[in-house]
């Protein structure tokens, strides 16, 4: 558990900002132009690029791939479960007409519509998640190439 606690400590953070930076696009009236929750996927990268730079700090002689891999992987998801199920009860609860202002033409033709955008929202969580630590890693992984000598 005391591997865990990085991870989760940076999710739980991630999470944090993207639920301010939702809030402050409700207050400006932006939060139902879904072309701002790109910037959702810079957030989540930079909690997961944090994450796996202060792994590789923190215990340089034990980091490997794998220890980066699920570190980014657990920031990533606390922050997605965190942020989805702050969305489903602000779009249930706290402004129960959002889903249908997010998109007049689905809530119509959709039953299950709150289900389908909250299916949604985790997975393109999941998925940034899963595609940002894997290129992030590129970049922290060590090299196994030999090294040359000079002659």
């Amino acid at each position: 558990m005391k591997n865990l606690t990085l991870p989760i400590r940076f999710g739980i953070v991630t999470s944090a900002c993207l639920i301010a930076y939702f809030l402050v696009l409700a207050l400006l009236g932006l939060h139902t132009n879904v072309f701002y929750s790109l910037f959702n996927a810079l957030i989540t990268g930079f909690g997961v690029y944090e994450t796996i730079k202060y792994l590789k700090i923190k215990e340089p002689e034990t980091f490997d791939y794998g220890k980066g891999f699920m570190g980014g992987l657990i920031t990533g998801g606390i922050a997605t479960i965190i942020f989805t199920l702050f969305f489903a009860l602000y779009s249930t609860e706290l402004a129960p007409g959002f889903l249908e202002e997010l998109s007049t033409k689905w809530a119509k033709e959709y039953e299950n519509f709150e289900a389908i955008v909250f299916l949604v929202v985790a997975t393109m969580g999941f998925v940034t998640t899963l595609v940002l630590t894997l290129a992030f890693m590129q970049l922290f992984k060590s090299s196994n190439n030999l090294k040359r000598r000079s002659s």
